[in-house]
């Protein structure tokens, strides 16, 4: 249009010859002549003549109906179109790849444009009144392995503070761990909180906004006095605070992350609550750019429900026990006391502990193993087994992995055992303690043994048993917090 305006006032203003205006612009005279002819100017547009036939006209009635299908997906669900070009070509395309992707950057901009691009209205909450809830999966090395996380992520919709907290698989447990963490991290509970219809938590999708809240996720709520809201099916966007800070987690959070390495997912947990914070202080709030999200979150806090008491998120299923006194509880094996036998006992499973419950009674807790088809022992689980069955120390399992003085004691009770066969030697606790004090050369008796197994060592092999009334503590994913001693059950072996 410049060089059109350009042409016309050097021919009316400036009374110039087309001969003379063609020189000037290096213009053909026709060229001249054909704009100087419009009563108005008007921008010139190609005229593309009619398509021709090419490799691919066979194959675009399938290309658009991939695409319009593909329109109404989500994101991360959307087929690229090196995938489409797969897909023709194993239908018979013989053209290239870059003539697939010119079709579809054509399609996008035209037709389908109006099928993906859809209209929303921007939402503003008041301080304290909600939080949105979503989890992601990243891959990372803990301790040696590589996992496939399940990470949870947490965000206030007024302040935008948010908190992620590491598990290594997604469940009732870690769902319930994950807001006892984040609402601690935060330092209060919204009054409202916005899921997707994760299956944790939405046993089934009725009609509009009808749902059948799964039983233990209500209790949850109940407990925390928030209200779960529930978006419609594949609608993100209804809570799209808390999925774009998943999208910027990977680039703020995890590039970093994978560049380093952590022993276990309590190092893990740990590193990502500092990263946050520090997070907290950089960003500044998107709707109020004098204020940093930290300052945001301090003035939320004013308007958050207090935290109450930890809700007690554990996983119940029944067990029996079995004949070696070994109970089944997510694809790995504990021992229980062997009086429970043949037993039908209640398990509890947190993210990081497995408690075995009797009627009101805490009889065994182990911390829970990562891996599948694994065997968690007690050695005094299996005790009372001893005195009928003094060959088992030979040889069991359970006694596989004893502290060295309980190792020194298990050693002379076998050599008392072979005496007692071939020459009739003494039996009973006068002849352990003197086997105790043979294998100790310093007379370290079977009291002292008991004493050492179930203090010193005890943390080692086995969990200290919080008290009945307390919720187990979960001061990590992989490495519970460690509790008061108690005595041993068998402390006076």
């Amino acid at each position: 249009m410049d060089m059109i305006g350009k042409i016309r006032r050097m021919h009316r203003r400036d009374k110039k010859t087309k001969r003379e205006i063609s020189r000037a612009t290096g213009l053909s005279r026709n060229t001249v002549a054909k704009w100087l002819d419009e009563a108005q100017p008007v921008e010139p547009k190609y005229r593309r003549e009619a398509a021709k036939a090419t490799k691919l006209s066979a194959h675009e009635a399938e290309l658009k109906q991939a695409l319009k299908a593909d329109a109404k997906r989500p994101k991360k669900e959307r087929r690229t179109a090196k995938a489409l070009f797969t897909q023709i070509k194993a239908a018979g395309y013989e053209g290239g790849y870059t003539r697939v992707t010119d079709f579809i950057r054509e399609w996008r901009q035209g037709e389908g444009q109006q099928a993906a691009c859809k209209a929303f209205v921007p939402l503003t909450f008041e301080l304290g009144e909600a939080f949105q809830f979503d989890w992601s999966e990243d891959g990372l090395l803990v301790g040696g392995v590589y996992y496939r996380m399940q990470v949870s992520h947490m965000k206030l919709c007024a302040s935008g503070a948010f908190w992620l907290v590491a598990y290594p698989s997604q469940g009732h447990e870690m769902l319930f761990d994950a807001h006892t963490r984040s609402f601690a991290a935060l330092g209060g509970v919204a009054r409202r909180g916005i899921y997707d219809n994760m299956k944790t938590a939405v046993d089934k999708v009725k009609k509009g906004k009808g749902r059948v809240v799964n039983a233990r996720f209500a209790a949850m709520c109940a407990h925390y006095l928030f209200d779960p809201d529930f978006c419609n099916r594949a609608s993100g966007w209804e809570k799209g605070r808390v999925e774009k800070d998943v999208q910027d987690s990977r680039r703020r959070i995890w590039v970093e992350a994978g560049q380093r390495r952590f022993g276990s997912f309590t190092e893990l947990n740990a590193w990502l609550g500092e990263r946050c914070r520090a997070l907290w202080r950089e960003l500044r709030h998107p709707q109020h750019k004098a204020f940093s999200i930290a300052e945001m979150l301090e003035l939320e806090q004013s308007h958050l429900m207090p935290m109450p008491v930890a809700f007690d998120g554990y996983v119940e299923n029944p067990a029996k026990v079995s004949s070696t006194c070994l109970v089944t509880v997510a694809r790995n094996r504990y021992s229980v006391p062997c009086e429970w036998a043949g037993q039908m006992v209640s398990t509890h499973l947190y993210p990081a502990q497995i408690v075995v419950v009797a009627g009101d009674a805490m009889v065994a807790t182990h911390e829970r193993l990562s891996d599948r088809n694994q065997t968690r022992y007690d050695w005094q689980h299996y005790v009372p087994l001893i005195e009928r069955k003094p060959g088992a120390l030979r040889n069991g399992a359970p006694f596989a992995d004893l502290p060295e003085p309980l190792q020194r004691m298990r050693k002379g009770l076998l050599h008392q055992e072979g005496g007692r066969q071939g020459d009739g030697a003494g039996t009973g606790r006068g002849a352990q303690a003197r086997a105790g004090r043979r294998a100790g050369g310093g007379g370290v008796g079977p009291g002292e043994c008991a004493a050492i197994g179930a203090g010193e060592h005890r943390a080692r092999h086995q969990r200290a048993r919080p008290p009945a009334s307390a919720a187990p503590a979960r001061d990590g994913c992989d490495q519970p917090a460690s509790e008061p001693d108690t005595p041993g059950r068998h402390g006076a072996l």
